[in-house]
């Protein structure tokens, strides 16, 4: 995909962690990364949904990467960052990490 989308970290007020069908593993990693968003002190909204559900304003797209391209076509305006590992994925910890720095956020398709 070329559509590499960036949102600068003032602009992001919603990620969504989306996954396939909103249950399981996924529910947990949403919960952790609310728990990173709320200890970084962040004024950001997380959210979980299946892919098919993501919000139209959704700043930031958490999935896991079989799921990124569909993320991508049903939020083209978000920046869809990919992730291997449902709960204590090191890709989750580095958004959060790079919002608190101030720093944006690239699409990674």
């Amino acid at each position: 995909m070329a559509d590499r989308v960036t949102k600068q970290a003032n602009e992001v007020k919603l990620i969504v962690f989306a996954c396939e069908a909103g249950m399981g593993s996924s529910l947990m990693g949403a919960n952790q990364l609310k728990k990173m968003v709320k200890k970084a002190k962040l004024d950001v909204t997380v959210v979980h949904a299946p892919v098919h559900e993501i919000p139209a304003h959704t700043d930031v797209v958490l999935t896991h990467t079989g799921l990124a391209a569909r993320a991508h076509e049903k939020a083209p305006t978000a920046a869809v960052v990919p992730f291997t590992m449902f709960f204590n994925d090191p890709t989750v910890k580095t958004v959060v990490d790079k919002l608190a720095a101030g720093e944006p956020i690239v699409s990674e398709l």
